[in-house]
Order: C-alpha cells, then sequence, then structure tokens
C-alpha cells in the first residue's frame, strides 16, 4: 500500500499488542463512548442463553479487489467481516458485460439477513435475470423496467429455490449499478446506499428503505389487511430484503406489495465529464459516515494512494475506529475525472504524520515526568484535546489511528 504512513508497526498490529482491558478503554474512546455490545461480557455476568451475534474481538482480515474496463472505469472492493458473528456480505463486480453491451458494466453489493444464504445466491443470479430484459439500444426507460423486472424474477425464482431447499429464513438488501456509454443506472432494494460524486460534491444518493420510511409505510399499511385475524405475523423468507427483520410480514401474490418488496427503487443519471467517483456500500458505512463525509475522506485519500484497493482499506479501517459493528462492504468505482495522485498531497500527508508522531513523544514525555508509564488511552485523550491542523476531511483523528498507535508504541519501546 502507498501511503504517507510511516513507521514500522504493521497495523492493525495493535490488536495483538494491547491488553484486552486496555483495548476496550480505547475502542470505546474511539466510538465516543464508555460501553458497547463489542465490549464483551462484564464481571459476574451470567451467560446468554442465545449466542451474540458480536465478537469478543473483530475479524480484521479484509478481502479486497482491484479491475478496470476498456474504456476508462477502474474500481476496487474491500470487505471486513468485522465484530459480527458472521460475514454475510457479497458482492458483484462486472467492469465488462459481453455481447452486444461490452461497453457496460455492473457492480452491486448484497447485505445479507439472517444468514448469507439469499446474499450469495443473489450475487450470482441477479445481473442475469436484468440482461435477460436489456436490449442493445440504450433506452432508460426500457432499460429501467428490465431491472425492475429482473429483482421480481430474482425474488420469484429464489422464492422457489427456498421451497425445494427447505430454507426457512433469510434475506438481503442490495444496492446496484449498470453504466453504459451514456447513463449511469441505479437500483436499490434495502439500506445500503449508492452516492455519485461529481465535481467534488455528492450529485445522487440512493434513498434507503429502512420501515420508518413514507415508502415502507405505504407498504405496511397494505399489509394491515392482509395480516391473520389473531393479529400474528407470519415469517417467511424475504428473497430480497427491502428493510429490516421488523418489517417481515406476510408474502402477498404480488412481490411489490408485501411488506418487505423486492421491487427496488431506481434511477438514472446522464454521465457526466465531471463524474469522479461512484460509491456502493452496506450500511456498515453508512450507518457510521455520511454521504458528504465519505465524499470528502475518498476525494482526499485519492490524491495520497496510488492503489483503489489502499482507499478502500482506509474506508473500512475509518468506520471500524468510527465504531461500526456490522459487516463492512464498499466498492469504489472511479472515472476519468477522479481526482489524481499529488506528488505535493503526499508530501502534506507526510508533514501531518510526522506532526501526529511529535505531539504523541511530547504527550508520552509530559505524562511519564510523574514517574509512570503512560497508558494509550491517556496519551489519545490528551491528543484529541488538541487542534490537529490537516486532518483528512470527513475521516477526522480516527483516520489517523494507525499512525498515532505505531508513534505509541514506539515511544513505549524507547523509554522501555
Amino acid at each position: 500500500m502507498r501511503t504517507a504512513r510511516k513507521g514500522s508497526v504493521e497495523m492493525p498490529a495493535f490488536v495483538r499488542q494491547l491488553v484486552k482491558e486496555t483495548e476496550k478503554r480505547v475502542s470505546s474512546f474511539f466510538k465516543g463512548g464508555r460501553g458497547g455490545a463489542a465490549e464483551g461480557k462484564q464481571p459476574g455476568e451470567k451467560e446468554e442463553a442465545i449466542p451474540s451475534p458480536y465478537l469478543d474481538r473483530p475479524v480484521l482480515d479484509k478481502l479486497t479487489e482491484e479491475g478496470c474496463a476498456r474504456w476508462g472505469i477502474t474500481y476496487a472492493l474491500g470487505s471486513m467481516q468485522g465484530w459480527r458473528a458472521n460475514m454475510e456480505d457479497f458482492h458483484n463486480c462486472a467492469p465488462q458485460l459481453g455481447g452486444q453491451l461490452a461497453d457496460w458494466s455492473f457492480f452491486a453489493v448484497f447485505d445479507g439477513h439472517a444468514g448469507s444464504t439469499v446474499a450469495q445466491y443473489c450475487s450470482q443470479h441477479l445481473l442475469g435475470h436484468i440482461l435477460g430484459g436489456i436490449e442493445p439500444e440504450d433506452n432508460p426507460e426500457k432499460v429501467k423496467e428490465a431491472i425492475i423486472e429482473g429483482f421480481l424474477q430474482t425474488d420469484k425464482h429464489l422464492h422457489s429455490v427456498a421451497r425445494r431447499e427447505g430454507w426457512e429464513r433469510g434475506g438481503t438488501t442490495v444496492v446496484a449499478t449498470l453504466i453504459s456509454p451514456y447513463y449511469i443506472y441505479f437500483a436499490n432494494c434495502g439500506d445500503s446506499r449508492a452516492i455519485l460524486c461529481r465535481s467534488g460534491q455528492v450529485c445522487y444518493s440512493t434513498e434507503d428503505h429502512k420501515p420508518y420510511s413514507p415508502l415502507r409505510k405505504s407498504v405496511l399499511r397494505v399489509q394491515v389487511a392482509l395480516k391473520p385475524s389473531n393479529g400474528s405475523m407470519v415469517p417467511w423468507l424475504c428473497p430480497v430484503l427491502s428493510g429490516t427483520s421488523a418489517t417481515r410480514g406476510q408474502r402477498t401474490d404480488t412481490p411489490a406489495s408485501n411488506m418487505v418488496s423486492p421491487e427496488p427503487g431506481c434511477a438514472v443519471l446522464d454521465r457526466s465529464l465531471a463524474d469522479e467517483f461512484l460509491v456502493l456500500a452496506c450500511d456498515g458505512v453508512w450507518d457510521i459516515i455520511s454521504n458528504e463525509d465519505l465524499c470528502a475522506f475518498i476525494h482526499n485519500r485519492l490524491r495520497v494512494c496510488t492503489d483503489l484497493r489502499d482507499v478502500c482499506t482506509q474506508v473500512i479501517d475509518l468506520c471500524l475506529y468510527k465504531g461500526s459493528l456490522d459487516n463492512i462492504s464498499i466498492i469504489l468505482l472511479c472515472f476519468p475525472g477522479a481526482p489524481q495522485f499529488s506528488a505535493e498531497a503526499l508530501h502534506q500527508e507526510a508533514e501531518l504524520d510526522d506532526m501526529l508522531e511529535s505531539r504523541v513523544a511530547e504527550i508520552y514525555d509530559e505524562l511519564s515526568a510523574g514517574g509512570d508509564e503512560p497508558d494509550l488511552l491517556s496519551v489519545l485523550t490528551v491528543l484529541a484535546s488538541n487542534v490537529i491542523p490537516g486532518l483528512p476531511p470527513g475521516g477526522g483523528i480516527q483516520s489517523k489511528r494507525n499512525c498515532i498507535f505505531s508513534a505509541y508504541y514506539q515511544q513505549r519501546e524507547t523509554h522501555n
């Protein structure tokens, strides 16, 4: 990875270096709280009957992928299990479709609910159902119809597979983009999200489907009349999940009218020379960082990184350090107009790292004057109270956590 980061400590080596209690406190510091599901059990707490959906320590191994299309797009994927007990995210990256659609691209992120089975199935079959209705002519209305029909067909086939295989429950959110020579198509079903950054600003974002959104409320009202007379809600397999488990209900014969509908929100934008990059990500990202902050952070990182996989990795780490407890997956697509690597920006990044290292050393020395070795949390608390100019926009001090940790351990080793 090419960044301005200095030091010989390979991150996230801090997980192996911190004792458990210190790690809890430091993680809580970065999350802005003093506790949480990720902190583990307290002394004397009884064992829960139901297994926790969270781990005692996050799984930090990352899956990365990169590629390009012949017409100028480059992309990278980053995915990590994190604090979740299981990895339920899947993806599909097709930078060049075949045949008469050789100049088209398709990318999607699938965030599984109640298991990974449905997400995996959709990642393998959704594109095929969409392409079955697309003709070479780039007619926006017809393409949107083909996308919606592709979602509904996937829902139909998946329901049949579920019955045949005996799947009891499961679902997935989907956020996808289909890029043609003239248009960018967006499809979203659930609370995963896509944003398009143009001229340094977020120019478009898909709308999350949450239980409290106006669209979902209208679906819920329709569903009331279909609820069993005893008032109970019948569990069903939610093939393309467009909300959380709180919105699951009885399945109807009309997929679009289900309490959790497989019909996606669809939008189309004209492509522009000002298009910079497009992001697809699951809610493990969006629950932690805003559209504008992520756009600013990626815009800044593209100027100091020569590898798009490194940008994705830094976004994942940022979300983890800000407190995301979910699986984290992101696809970054860069157009020819994306920010380019800058030697000047890299030099500024190196100066920032030098300043942070010097400040950590000063704080360490000041706290050591009392005769006790300062712990990491004490150093972080003092550092965070300072005004630090030049931090990456949208990232804040959390985006420099690796540099700070490396500087702290270097000081501790030197003093010892």
